[in-house]
């Protein structure tokens, strides 16, 4: 039977050491992939994505958009099979899933014309960090998927042409990850991030060795974000 995420030791965060003083939930946030299956209350995903509604966008325009199912409800199975065979092998126990998708069209008013947004993808990349770090506060996780059937998302939940679909995310209660894989439970820690001093550079753009360096380090920095 899979230990409550309450009731473990907690996890390993050897590789989460800030180089300046942050919040913890900072780093208590990250996206595990054994989750309990247990149900989520309605409201509590309410409450995440109203954090996600409150994030900041150019000129207010907030174009994201949230389409969810929760465990046993309606759309679970059809949501389940829009992520490809990988994530629906961990996806299945989570407790919520959402997909994101954002309008990549600014809108007109009385005095302009609608007109491409170039910004529509970062703002709701905001939002989806906000979503994530209220999820943490209420004892989840949420964890995204790049890996899902794009067109078949947009067909079969109807999403407009207009509206990039971004990412799907999987919400749930971290559990210990003995259903996991063998492969996918020595990965099942948090991740480390670069050092700021390799992404945050006064002035100019600086390459760095920590850059340059990315691709063969990167196990070593672990794999769940």
């Amino acid at each position: 039977m899979n230990q409550p995420a309450d009731q473990q030791k907690p996890y390993d965060l050897r590789y989460r050491e800030p180089d300046h003083p942050i919040d913890n939930l900072f780093l208590q946030r990250w996206s595990p992939r054994a989750y309990d299956a247990s149900p989520m209350p309605l409201a509590d995903l309410l409450t995440m994505l109203e954090a996600a509604r409150w994030a900041p966008s150019a000129f207010n325009i907030q174009p994201w958009r949230f389409l969810y199912a929760t465990r046993g409800d309606a759309w679970w199975d059809s949501y389940l099979g829009l992520l490809d065979p990988f994530n629906a092998s961990w996806a299945i126990h989570a407790s919520a899933l959402v997909f994101v998708v954002s309008d990549t069209v600014i809108p007109g008013n009385g005095s302009s014309l609608p007109k491409p947004s170039t910004t529509h993808s970062f703002d709701t990349g905001a939002a989806w960090a906000q979503l994530a770090l209220q999820s943490t506060a209420l004892g989840y996780q949420a964890h995204a998927m790049a890996g899902i059937h794009f067109d078949e998302v947009r067909r079969q939940l109807r999403v407009p042409d207009y509206y990039r679909i971004e990412i799907a995310v999987a919400i749930g209660r971290r559990t210990t990850p003995t259903h996991l894989s063998p492969a996918l439970q020595q990965r099942e820690v948090p991740s480390s991030r670069l050092p700021l001093d390799a992404i945050a550079f006064v002035g100019r753009f600086l390459s760095t060795q920590t850059e340059q360096a990315t691709g063969s380090e990167s196990a070593a920095w672990g794999d769940s974000t």
